[in-house]
């Protein structure tokens, strides 16, 4: 009877030791998740996708009202996963690419479209974090600030403008429902080019779903 009683208590030390040596990640999930809010960690390495959401356009108009300025009806961006730490946290991302097509000119005297729109000195640095409302800052990198060339159609000839943020980033917000990275109405100024640019250019974008395109299937992302 006692050898009974014994076994069973070695049974169960046994089993709470092996509980208690489980690692606290076990129990807690990654600030980036994919498949579900929760889900599995995304991991180092991963490159992140995501277009225009259905049904928006990017804008850069020169008020934050709209105004003049430049619509495009495409863009999309992918970037690099640096870090994601374990909630609550803040995960690393670098911003490798930024693309824009089907852009258009709205009320710009003398302008008759919208040859290119370029995001120049990539790599960013893409910020996400868990605290409350899902806040993204968009930093410059080494190459320089944040900045963005648009080279306009004009009846004499092409002329380049190019803004950069100010404040030199950029701040948005996540949102799991619709699994977007949205910013709206960041402020760029003129750097260069002749007055046929707008002074000013306010930037609103919402991009969606974000998707992890190294895992199979490219599922959507989430934020814990």
């Amino acid at each position: 009877m006692r050898k009974h009683l014994y076994l069973g208590a070695a049974v169960a030390a046994a089993g709470l030791a092996a509980l208690t040596a489980l690692p606290a990640s076990a129990a807690s999930s990654s600030v980036l998740t994919y498949g579900s809010v929760g889900g599995s960690a995304v991991a180092t390495g991963d490159v992140l996708t995501a277009s225009l959401q259905s049904g928006t356009i990017a804008t850069l108009y020169s008020t934050a009202a709209g105004g003049t300025g430049v619509k495009c009806s495409s863009s999309a961006f992918n970037a690099t996963v640096v870090s994601n730490p374990t909630a609550p946290g803040t995960a690393v991302e670098t911003l490798n690419s930024q693309t824009f097509a089907g852009c258009s000119a709205v009320g710009v005297t003398g302008v008759t479209g919208v040859i290119s729109v370029t995001v120049n000195n990539l790599t960013y640095t893409n910020n996400v974090s868990d605290a409350a409302g899902n806040p993204v800052t968009l930093s410059p990198g080494t190459a320089g600030p944040i900045q963005t060339t648009i080279v306009l159609k004009t009846l004499l000839g092409n002329v380049t403008c190019a803004y950069q943020a100010s404040p030199t980033s950029l701040s948005g917000t996540t949102n799991n429902t619709a699994q977007t990275i949205s910013f709206a109405n960041q402020t760029f100024n003129k750097s260069s080019g002749p007055g046929t640019c707008f002074a000013n250019g306010y930037f609103t974008a919402a991009y969606g779903a974000v998707l992890d395109s190294s895992k199979a299937g490219s599922p959507s992302v989430y934020i814990n």
